[in-house]
């Protein structure tokens, strides 16, 4: 069981700087994807994939929107690595830059329809295949890591539950996505069309994504920015009570049971 309350050093100002930046691309991701939802309506977001927004007319907009959600992980990387203190918190931040280089790869290979076979799939339309194939999976691991070994340090302690709820969502997403695939794919004759509904759950997994960098970013800021010593000690102490009470009930004793054990 990694060990808890471990001491980081405090965060720099390039740390901070690199938190804003993460928190404000992934929070420009969000609105130029909404946005695109009014510019391109051709799109039905019931069926259709959001990289199908990089076809045609003000597709840039959509490239570039996958651009900046990758300069989000990447910043937040920077931001953080000083405080993942553990082996699978330095795995997550290795899996965080891979799911960047998947999200560039996609920007820069524009998407073929979703209803193209894979026999007629061109080049640039395969090449953004990889670039999903490499981004998609990649980062739940990395936000389930980082946010378990977030969680063991003291300054983390107190939004180690909020982390990891969104940390959970995003493989949630994941597998609701496959769900919807696995089930209505067959259903439609093995193509995609209005009949597979998987245009939301694909919003809802980046929506997800989005939402944790912004949560682990909102909460580095924070960090440079401490509360007065009173809250900051009744903070403190609430923390240390809520970890000490989900470690005695990880190892089988009720809390109220544990005295002094910790």
């Amino acid at each position: 069981m990694p060990r808890k309350n471990i001491t980081t050093k405090p965060l720099t100002a390039f740390s901070e700087t690199a938190a804003k930046l993460s928190f404000a691309a992934a929070a420009l991701f969000l609105m130029l994807l909404a946005a695109l939802h009014l510019i391109k309506p051709e799109f039905d977001p019931s069926w259709r994939m959001i990289s199908e927004y990089e076809i045609g007319r003000y597709g840039w907009i959509m490239q570039g929107a996958f651009i900046v959600l990758a300069v989000s992980c990447v910043a937040l990387v920077a931001a953080i690595q000083s405080q993942v203190r553990t082996i699978g918190g330095c795995i997550g931040l290795a899996l965080l830059l891979l799911s960047a280089t998947g999200m560039t790869i996609a920007a820069f290979g524009v998407s073929d329809p979703i209803t193209t076979s894979p026999g007629q799939l061109s080049a640039h339309g395969r090449m953004h295949g990889l670039g999903a194939e490499i981004g998609i999976p990649s980062f739940p691991i990395a936000a389930l890591l980082i946010s378990l070994s977030l969680g063991t340090t003291k300054a983390w302690s107190r939004a180690r539950r909020s982390l990891l709820w969104v940390a959970h969502l995003s493989w949630i997403s994941v597998l609701i996505m496959l769900g919807f695939v696995i089930v209505l794919l067959p259903r439609n004759g093995g193509k995609f069309g209005p009949d597979v509904f998987i245009g939301w759950p694909n919003r809802f997994l980046i929506v997800t994504y989005s939402a944790w960098l912004m949560a682990v970013a909102w909460r580095a800021i924070e960090l440079r920015h401490p509360a007065p010593q009173g809250e900051s000690g009744k903070e403190n102490r609430s923390a240390d009570t809520q970890s000490s009470a989900e470690s005695d009930w990880l190892d089988g004793v009720p809390a109220s049971a544990s005295g002094h054990k910790h």
